[in-house]
Formats: structure tokens, C-alpha cells, sequence
């Protein structure tokens, strides 16, 4: 590589690496932001899907933005937004406070992940930019491994206000580069944003979302909770029919006629819902119950991480050879019995006898599952529109993370003690396995033959 080429990556690995940070960081901050700002479960809730909301609505957005305004311009936009965002987060005097700003962050994340991939796929030709997306995977899953254990650290010995100020000097590193960055911006003529649309996207969501939330605080007969369930949907479905008629739709919706695609989108609802569930589950079982500190409540889910570093590689070239069908199908059946595994929690807790193994199984099954289904479902597109079907699939995965921690609170039953933790548990597991069965009965392995319109047909 050149000296500008690894600015480019540089900048768009760090543009990423923050929004990653904060993702994994927040989970590990629930318990002791609730101890400090209060809020309850709700308000933990709150944290977390205020940021989903907005990414999620606003994810497939960014792309239009990177085409009409150029990448190296939204991507300051959004670095700028994460960092006055995470400084207002660390500052927050009150719950409600963090929770918009955790909502206006979430606009800011939207727009860093898929501006900084565009910056690669534009910089770099075809020869050099599988091996500038290897290195950028690596990075954000070098995120996701030092997050918890870097943000328990900060909790434990100063504030977890701290933990969210950790992205101010690798934001501040990021602008400087980009700064300097002399490559032309790329723009695409003619490009437009459907701003109806994603306001259409946000409102449904939010309008689901808090019903899901405050339901079963304030009584699902509220006339609050009715309304906003209400016109959640209708904007929602107004968001569909405005995608079906428009002949620049945010959400292409043609591509899930397209087998692999639609049931490679279904598996993920599934399975990334059930990642979300488990991963704010675990980490507030272990601090509130178990009474963990935030380091070694962050340390809990490493192996997972280290799991699938080692591992995904392997499983990928495998997929290749293989097909993903079984793959896809095995890895969320492995991840169920891990789930299953989970309910030995007892009280007291043995870490090493009664989470490690579910633990342990959940980080095979993801290595399993994660490549292929991204394979399966790039390679059901055609050639070009594999960005888009990217996004699409993002978007999926966020949106059913943020619905089914929407339903914590109806999903344990009320708080997560130990008999919450353990409907949770259930609950992942039932969720891990209709993934698996989703990806058995939709999925069809690609021949090796490409057709005529450059995607694969399917056996």
C-alpha cells in the first residue's frame, strides 16, 4: 500500500472502530448508569434503543448521503456528532437527558460504518480491496474484544461517564487524518435522500418501541401505550408502501424476492435477537444478582470474542467450499444448547461451572454461523448491489435488537433476577433455534456457476 492508501484505511478502520467501542461499551455501563442517574429497567432499556432507533432508521439512509453530499464529508458530520454526543452522554445530569442524546448519537453512528466501507470501495481498486476490508473486519472485531474489558476497567476504578469519553482521542486522531486525507471526495450525480421515508422509519419504530418498553410500567390498557403501539405501525407500514411505490427506495425492496436474501434476513432476525437479548442480559444478571464488578462482567463474554477471531477465518473458506446452508443451520442449533446451558445459573454463581459452557458453545455457534450468512446473503445479489444488501442486512439485525430488548421486561418477567435471567435464557434459546431452522428450510447452497446477471443460482 501506499502512504495515502493507508490513510484511507486508517481513517475509515478508526471511523468504525468508535462506533463499534461505544456498542460494546454501553451494555457494561447499564447497571451502574441506573445506579447513578436511576431509571430502572426501563431506563436501561431506553439507553440502549435510543441509539438503535435512530441507527436503525437511519443506517441505509447514509448511503444516499455518501453518494449526494461525498464520503469524506459525512464522515466528519458523524465523527463530529460522536464526539459532542459522548461528551453530553458523559455529562448527562439525568436519564432522560442520556437517552436523547444516546438517540442523536445513534444518528451520528448511522452515519460512520457505512461511510467508512464506502471510502474503501471507492479508494481501493479490486486487487487491493479484499485485503482493506480484511483489516477493517479485524479492527472492529478488535473493538468488540477490548470494549468490555477497557470500559469495566474505567467503570470500576473512576465513573462510567468516563467509559463513554474513551472515543474522544481516537475521533480526534480520525478528523486530524481526514483532514490531511488528499484524495477526491466522491460523489454520485443525481443522488437523493428520502427524507419522508426515514422520518416515516423512525416514528414507526419509536412509536413500537416505546409501547414495547412502557407497557409493562404503565399497564398495557394505557391509552399511551395503545396509541404509540398504534401509530408506530401505521407509520411503520406507511414507511413499506412508501418503499414499494418509490423508484429510489431506501429499502429495496425487490431483493428479498430473491431467495437466499430473504431467508438469510430472516435467520438474522432471529439469531442477531437473540444476541441482543443475551448480551444485555448477561452483563446486568452479573453486575445486579450476581454481583460481579463491570471488569469481570465484561471479561464474561471474551471468550466469544476470542472465539470467533480465531475462528471465523477457517469457517469462512469452509463455508466457500461447502455452501452455507449447513453451516448456518448448525451454528444457531449450537448456540441454542448454550442458551440452554445458561439456566444452571444457581445463586451463588459459578462462573467457571455454570456460564463458561453456554458461554463457550455461544462463541462456536456464532463462528459458525456469521460468515457464511453474510456470504449467503451478499451472494444472492447481483454484482454492484452488494452495498446495498449490506445495509439491508445491517439494518435487519439492529432493528431486531432493538425490538426484543424493547420486551426485556415482558421477557423476564419483570426484573432480571435469577428466575428473569433464566426466562431470558429460555427465551435466546427458542430464538437461536428458529434461526437454525430458518436457515435449513430457506437457505440453498449457490452452484458454482454464476448466470447471467452475475449472482449465483442456487441448488
Amino acid at each position: 500500500m501506499t502512504a495515502t492508501d493507508r490513510r484511507v484505511l486508517t481513517v475509515a478502520i478508526l471511523a468504525s472502530f468508535v462506533a463499534f467501542l461505544d456498542s460494546s461499551i454501553v451494555n457494561v455501563a447499564l447497571p451502574a448508569i441506573r445506579a447513578d442517574l436511576g431509571g430502572g429497567l426501563a431506563g436501561q432499556q431506553w439507553v440502549v434503543n435510543a441509539y438503535l432507533v435512530t441507527l436503525g432508521a437511519l443506517i441505509l439512509v447514509a448511503g444516499s448521503l455518501s453518494d449526494l453530499y461525498g464520503r469524506k464529508v459525512v464522515l466528519r458530520v458523524g465523527l463530529i456528532g460522536f464526539l459532542v454526543t459522548s461528551v453530553a452522554i458523559a455529562a448527562a445530569p439525568g436519564i432522560e437527558f442520556a437517552v436523547i442524546a444516546r438517540a442523536v448519537q445513534g444518528i451520528a453512528g448511522a452515519l460512520l460504518v457505512p461511510s467508512s466501507l464506502a471510502l474503501i470501495t471507492t479508494h481501493f481498486g479490486e486487487a487491493m480491496r479484499g485485503r482493506a476490508i480484511g483489516a477493517w473486519t479485524a479492527a472492529t472485531s478488535a473493538a468488540m474484544l477490548v470494549a468490555p474489558l477497557i470500559g469495566g476497567l474505567f467503570i470500576d476504578l473512576a465513573s462510567w461517564r468516563w467509559a463513554f469519553l474513551i472515543n474522544v482521542l481516537p475521533i480526534g486522531i480520525t478528523l486530524w487524518l481526514l483532514a490531511g486525507l488528499g484524495t477526491p471526495d466522491v460523489r454520485k450525480p443525481g443522488a437523493r435522500v428520502d427524507l419522508l421515508a426515514s422520518t416515516l422509519c423512525a416514528l414507526g419504530l419509536g412509536g413500537v418501541v416505546f409501547a414495547l418498553i412502557e407497557g409493562p410500567r404503565l399497564g398495557w390498557a394505557d391509552p399511551i401505550v395503545i396509541a404509540a403501539l398504534l401509530v408506530g405501525a401505521a407509520l411503520f407500514a406507511g414507511f413499506v408502501l412508501r418503499e414499494r411505490r418509490s423508484s429510489e427506495p431506501v429499502l429495496p425492496l425487490a431483493l428479498f424476492r430473491l431467495r437466499n436474501f430473504w431467508a438469510g434476513n430472516l435467520a438474522t432476525t432471529f439469531v442477531y435477537a437473540a444476541l441482543a437479548l443475551n448480551g444485555f442480559a448477561v452483563v446486568v444478571f452479573l453486575q445486579e444478582t450476581a454481583g460481579f464488578s463491570a471488569t469481570l462482567a465484561g471479561l464474561a463474554s471474551l471468550p466469544i470474542t476470542v472465539i470467533m477471531i480465531l475462528g471465523s477465518s477457517r469457517v469462512g473458506r469452509w463455508a466457500d467450499r461447502r455452501g452455507p446452508r449447513l453451516f448456518m443451520a448448525t451454528g444457531p442449533a449450537i448456540m441454542a444448547i448454550g442458551s440452554i446451558l445458561l439456566l444452571t445459573a444457581r445463586d451463588p454463581l459459578d462462573y467457571w461451572l455454570q456460564m463458561l459452557p453456554g458461554i463457550i458453545l455461544l462463541g462456536v455457534g456464532l463462528t459458525v454461523t456469521v460468515s457464511p450468512l453474510t456470504s449467503a446473503v451478499l451472494g444472492a445479489v447481483d454484482t454492484g448491489r452488494e452495498g446495498i444488501a449490506s445495509a439491508v442486512n445491517n439494518a435487519v439485525a439492529r432493528v431486531a435488537g432493538l425490538l426484543v430488548v424493547a420486551m426485556i421486561a415482558v421477557i423476564a418477567g419483570g426484573d432480571l433476577d435469577l428466575d428473569g435471567f433464566h426466562r431470558t435464557a429460555v427465551a435466546t434459546a427458542v430464538l437461536f433455534a428458529a434461526g437454525a431452522l430458518a436457515s435449513w428450510a430457506g437457505i440453498r447452497n449457490p452452484r458454482r456457476e454464476a448466470t447471467s446477471h452475475g449472482s449465483q443460482r442456487t441448488e
